[in-house]
């Protein structure tokens, strides 16, 4: 099936008006545009001209998604609570929005039998526009050697305060050369914000100095940094403590699990 530009504005629409009001954006991307800067072992196994979309969360999901989850559901698999309200919501808002159409749904916590990520995230976050992913190599004569730094992404109204959660795939949705690739907004364009970026995010995550690498229309509310500072296999006592699970010591614990990913700090 071929897709116009009206009708990916209309899919990309369609999916925003059902899950914008629980705190995530979404942006198109075709698949040929991921594959493009990465190995032939990390593609997606679909033409370059598929229609795709990156799923972002803001800071306001923890409020307007995964409190309310958490009151209504609870904890129901033993897997990650915000992985589980993620999946509810993107999940949901797919059987809404496209009834009978394929789409291959991954999440950022997922991985493949080889332990390859479904997809890099970041990756895709750049090449829909998204977000700028910055990494060593876009630093020039870099200062570290031939040490390990990690690449993050800026979002340019967000800054580092938001997280890449899912990649849609529509199977079958074609898109031609009237979708262009956007560029990603350059939020940290000088040599010196990069290396403090990078060295802030590598060295001091904790501190959450980072996110503030520009100045972000809206942070995590003091309630859901208290969540990510947790770690994750301490967290369902954190939530216990907030009333979203039993108190009853007799009874199994749902969200305990020491398998539980620690995919990112939020």
């Amino acid at each position: 099936m071929a897709a116009s530009i009206d009708n990916v504005e209309s899919v990309t629409g369609l999916l925003e008006d059902c899950i914008s009001k629980h705190g995530f954006e979404v942006y198109p991307l075709k698949v040929g545009w991921y594959n493009s800067v990465l190995p032939p072992s990390l593609h997606l196994a679909y033409p370059d001209d598929c229609l795709a979309m990156v799923i972002l969360s803001t800071p306001a999901m923890f409020e307007q998604a995964f409190l309310p989850f958490m009151q209504e559901r609870g904890c129901q698999t033993l897997s990650d609570p915000i992985d589980q309200c993620v999946k509810h919501c993107v999940s949901s808002a797919v059987s809404q929005c496209f009834p009978g159409q394929k789409v291959d749904v991954r999440y950022d916590y997922e991985l493949l039998p080889s332990r390859k990520p479904k997809f890099l995230a970041q990756t895709a976050a750049h090449v829909s526009g998204a977000a700028f992913y910055y990494q060593k190599s876009d630093v020039t004569d870099q200062p570290w050697g031939e040490k390990k730094m990690f690449g993050v992404c800026v979002h340019p109204r967000f800054g580092g305060w938001f997280a890449i959660r899912a990649l849609l795939v529509f199977e079958g949705m074609t898109v031609g050369s009237e979708l262009v690739q956007p560029v990603p907004p350059d939020c940290v364009p000088s040599r010196e914000g990069r290396i403090k970026l990078l060295e802030a995010f590598n060295l001091h995550w904790q501190d959450w100095s980072y996110r503030n690498i520009v100045c972000p229309v809206s942070t995590y509310s003091q309630k859901q940094m208290d969540y990510f500072s947790t770690k994750p296999a301490e967290r369902f006592t954190l939530l216990r403590t907030w009333g979203f699970l039993p108190r009853d010591d007799d009874q199994p614990d749902p969200c305990s699990d020491t398998q539980t990913q620690v995919n990112g700090h939020g």
